[in-house]
């Protein structure tokens, strides 16, 4: 069974509307790149075959949804939840029309519901960054002056005071203000420009896996590698990539203290068609690190990447400082959170794509 043989259909990978063609034995003619992303499936791998009975449509397999369809019929499923080819549901509108023509085809569009929901949760989350990114810098401007004046004032003073036993306090002075100068340094993040060049991301994960395990010691801790090959360089910093993973993987780990059997699984995948932000990218580099702790609290769910948020002993710097490093390399970093399961998704995107603004 072949695809079908028309060049235009090449134009369809530029919707973000996944579009699927059926033979009348449900047999799958052509999918575009978008339905590739939804449905989890790879065209070269689907094509001639039947979409497997798991993959289903508000509880109906796919396949027998297709071929419910009769001539001149328009099937519409709004809100349904369709379950991929890894088992994962997503929430779309689903139309699918009979076209009595010879040989007779059948149309699947899926339009993702959730997607639309996904770009403004990313806008927020971008929009939040960059107001705490201008808000620390501000403070940080008010704060470092006056210490910088106390600071130079203790070291006159320490100059000019008779009794040598007197310096203890200066000092004291001294060190307090050079601690809550580093602190602010350490607020606003990393404070070099990145170094563009081509970056391997598996180079950049197995870098931080060999640190973290290192770092473990003898502890029971299994990272598992789960990547795709195929994915291409990508232009980063390598050494502000493996800070930004670093981090989370670390937070990781100290989620996991008195989990019985941790577990961390580093995931590679690639994206087409992937919206971050408002920007619509050709490829984009999935990367997740999910562990089997015991998910993050709701109470801090939504303030999760600001500075000094916590649910630990740490400083709460890290995953601000980790999405401040991804958003310098035009990616995200989204988390999601249950009992038993934590994932943190890093989206990053691929070179020679062409950019467009979504509408």
């Amino acid at each position: 069974m072949n695809a079908i043989p028309c060049p235009e259909t090449r134009i369809l990978d530029n919707l973000v509307t996944g579009v699927l063609v059926f033979d009348p034995d449900g047999r799958v003619l052509y999918l575009n790149q978008m339905a590739e992303a939804m449905l989890g499936l790879s065209a070269r791998h689907v094509i001639g075959q039947r979409p497997e009975p798991h993959i289903c449509c508000d509880g109906q397999p796919l396949i027998e949804l297709v071929g419910s369809a009769r001539e001149g019929e328009v099937i519409g499923k709004r809100g349904a939840t369709l379950v991929r080819a890894d088992r994962e549901p997503i929430t779309v509108d689903c139309t699918i029309t009979h076209a009595p023509e010879e040989p007779p085809r059948t149309i699947m569009e899926l339009q993702q519901v959730d997607r639309q929901l996904r770009i403004r949760r990313e806008n927020q989350l971008i929009t939040q960054q960059a107001a705490t990114r201008d808000l620390l810098r501000g403070l940080a401007h008010e704060i470092k002056n006056p210490l910088g004046g106390l600071r130079g004032a203790a070291q006159l003073l320490a100059a000019e005071l008779p009794e040598p036993g007197l310096e203890e306090y200066t000092r004291i002075i001294i060190e307090e203000a050079d601690r809550l100068k580093s602190l602010v340094d350490a607020l606003l993040g990393p404070n070099r420009r990145p170094e563009y060049r081509p970056v391997n991301i598996h180079q950049v994960l197995e870098r931080v896996r060999s640190l973290v395990l290192a770092e473990a010691g003898d502890r029971d801790l299994v990272i598992e590698r789960d990547y795709d090959p195929s994915i291409p360089e990508l232009i980063g910093d390598a050494d502000q990539l493996i800070q930004a993973v670093l981090n989370i993987v670390r937070n990781a780990v100290q989620a996991l203290q008195g989990v019985e059997r941790p577990r961390i699984c580093l995931k590679t995948r690639i994206a087409r068609n992937f919206t971050i932000g408002e920007v619509r990218h050709r490829l984009v580099a999935r990367v997740e690190i999910r562990d089997n702790g015991p998910g993050i609290p709701e109470a801090i769910a939504d303030t999760l990447f600001l500075p000094m948020v916590t649910s630990g002993s740490g400083t709460g710097l890290g995953l601000s400082i980790a999405q401040s490093l991804i958003t310098q390399h035009r990616g995200l970093v989204e988390c999601s959170s249950r009992p038993g399961e934590t994932v943190f998704t890093l989206l990053l995107p691929l070179p020679s794509n062409r950019i467009v603004q979504e509408t």
